[in-house]
Parts: structure tokens; sequence; C-alpha cells
């Protein structure tokens, strides 16, 4: 039997699709990885009473608060778990840190570069009394992501030249889908391009170790009117898709599209990496496959990786080979890093300021898409 561990109180803002597959992976993440620290569930926090209520005895949370600031001000809650919009990150966050409390926080950081910059530095503030900060890019976490971006730090790929990173969802293509929350400014900051265009920028940062460091951008929305709750309609104050061309730091060149009207494509987060030895190619809709190519002649082509292997990143914890994994357990991988790095008293990643990074690349492309694609350069860290 191993010895008790030291436990650590987790506090959630936010009970929706992303507290939802939070929950799941506080709770089971210590059945299936070893942290130092167990979570406890032991608040979440809602606006209306009564939801946060049945949220909480449907996930396991022992507490329900209807005021962020009082979760946050609980001796039981160590770690604040931030899973609202967007524009209620920054101020959350940075009252979490402030108060000695971890934070993970939900992507994308924030909806500008002033309240990312202002919750970066925050984080660095608490990094110096040992208090941890994450941003949760949950696509990281994905074996076979994790297992290409292994195989470009080993050189395998050689020189990198082209990345094509897409992000393709279909749910807004009916006009007559409702307005909610992602459709406006000031709680979502843009669109596709926040809520998509933030996972596939990581994405190829993440993989290739390289920063964009341009742009040229188009955005465009479609349907500018939605249904409203109240009746009538609500105007759409975001776009419905962006995409743009960007330099990487090393050299390559990139291209990248996020939209939410592509019929048929459901969850197609796409990855391409072509170097001068070989390529890779990764399907969040097949995710537990990479596909690989390398060598010459008649004969050569893609193969098919399945990443179900115990000597891949995350893998040896779950199940026997070529038994799947699925979205949530990217999320169970994320927490289990985070719990790690609290425990070893290290960074964990992606950090704030990978989180800011990320932003700064947003907030180029609204830029460039604001002056007809004009090239605009992604601001670099102060």
């Amino acid at each position: 039997m191993s010895p008790a561990r030291e436990t650590i109180g987790i506090g959630m803002v936010g009970h929706a699709f992303m507290g939802a597959v939070h929950s799941h992976a506080w709770r089971s993440v210590h059945r299936f990885f070893d942290p130092p620290l167990v979570p406890r569930l032991a608040v979440l926090a809602g606006r209306d009473e009564s939801r946060a209520g049945d949220a909480a005895a449907r996930f396991g949370w022992e507490a329900v608060e209807t005021d962020w600031r009082k979760l946050i001000a609980r001796d039981d809650v160590d770690l604040v778990d931030v899973c609202t919009p967007g524009d209620s990150h920054a101020e959350i966050a940075i009252a979490a840190l402030d108060a000695g409390k971890h934070v993970l926080c939900e992507k994308p950081l924030a909806n500008s570069v002033a309240e990312a910059e202002a919750m970066a530095e925050a984080a660095r503030r608490a990094r110096e009394r040992g208090v941890r900060a994450m941003v949760a890019f949950n696509y990281r976490r994905v074996p076979a992501l994790a297992h290409a971006r292994k195989l470009v730090e080993s050189g395998a790929l050689g020189e990198i030249r082209h990345v094509r990173s897409v992000y393709l969802q279909d749910w807004l293509s009916d006009p007559q889908a409702p307005m909610t929350w992602r459709l406006r400014k000031e709680t979502a900051g843009s669109g596709a391009l926040g809520d998509l265009g933030a996972h596939i920028v990581d994405a190829a940062q993440f993989v290739t170790g390289e920063l964009v460091t341009g742009v040229s951008a188009l955005t465009n929305t479609f349907v500018k009117e939605r249904p409203a709750e109240t009746g009538g309609t609500d105007d759409v104050t975001v776009d419905d898709t962006a995409l743009f061309l960007a330099r990487l730091s090393g050299g390559a060149v990139a291209s990248f599209e996020a939209t939410r009207f592509a019929l048929g494509r459901k969850n197609a987060m796409r990855l391409e990496v072509n170097g001068s030895k070989a390529s890779l190619a990764f399907d969040f809709e097949s995710m537990n496959e990479l596909q690989w190519y390398e060598g010459t002649g008649t004969e050569a082509g893609f193969r098919r990786i399945l990443v179900t292997e115990p000597d891949h990143p995350y893998v040896g914890v779950w199940w026997p080979p070529g038994h799947l994994l699925g979205y949530e357990h990217t999320f169970t991988n994320e927490v289990a890093d985070l719990l790690e790095a609290i425990g070893a008293g290290t960074d964990p990643t992606p950090s704030f300021d990978d989180g800011l990074r990320v932003q700064r690349v947003l907030a180029a492309v609204e830029e460039s898409a604001a002056a007809e694609a004009k090239w605009t350069a992604v601001e670099e860290e102060k």
C-alpha cells in the first residue's frame, strides 16, 4: 500500500462544458497517475445557486459558492480552476494568485493583450512565493501531439520548412443557431480566432518549438445576426472564421485556419509539419493516430502510427496497447502535469507567459485583418 499523500483543495469557477471536463479530470487523476498531491473537490462557484448546486452534486464537489471572491478566500481552497468566459479570466486569476492560490486557467488566457500581460505579471510575482500558474491548452496532452513534439526535438524531421494548422467545426453553420456568449466580443474577445485559433497557434508552437513572428490575416463574419433568447435578434460581434499566413522564428512558413462553418467537420483540429527529412500529420478526429512520412522511391508514403504504446507520452498509465483514449483523457493528463509541478516546486507548462505569447499572435491577426491582410509583426516580449 502506498503511503498517504497530501491533499490539495480545488476550487473551480464555472461549471458548464469546461467545468464538466475539468471536474472529471480532478476526480480521476489520482486513480490513474501517482501525483504527489491528491485533489479534493472542495468548492464549485457559479452565479446561479440552483444550477451550481446541481452541477456540484453531479460532478462530486463538496460545497457551492455564488461569488468567486468567497471561493478564493476559503481556507480549504489551495488551487483555483478558472472555467469561465474570457472576460473574467484576468480578474479571477490575478485575485487568486495574489491570495497565494495556484491557478489553472482555461484558454485563451484573456480577451486582450493588456489583460494577458497583467496575468503573466501576476504569475511572475506569485512564482517568487512558490505559487504556480498554468494555462489549459489541453491539446498539448494528446499523446500523439506530445509524441510529435518528441520527434521534432529528436531531429527526425530535419529542418522545419512548412507548418499547416487548421481547426474546423460546423456547429454555427445554421444561421438560426441561437446567440451565445461566444458570439459577443465583450465576453468572448473574438470568435473562431480566440476559441479555435488559440489552440492551433499553441499546438504549432509547441510541436515545432518555434514562435509565430508575423502574420497576414483575413477574418469574416458570415451570419451577422442570430436569434436572441428573449426574442428578436442580437448582433454577432466576433468573427466566424479566421485565416492567416505566418512566419516562424526558425525560418519556417505556416498557414492557419479556424472556422465554425466547415460543414461536416465536427472537431477537426489538424497539424501537419514538413521537414527536410520527414513529415508528420495529426487530426484530432483520429486523435490516437499520427501520420509519418520518410524515405524516397515508388513505395514511399505516409504510414499510420497508433500512439497507444506504453512508452508513448501519457499512455502508460491508461489502457493496454490499442485501447484508445478520448477527449477527456487530455484534461486528466493536463492536471497530472500540473500537480507534479506543484509538488516538485517547478513551473508548469504552458505558463501564463506562453498564454501571453499566443494572445499577442491573436492580436496581430486582428490588426492585420483590420488592415486588409497587411503584414503585421507579432509584438515581442518587453
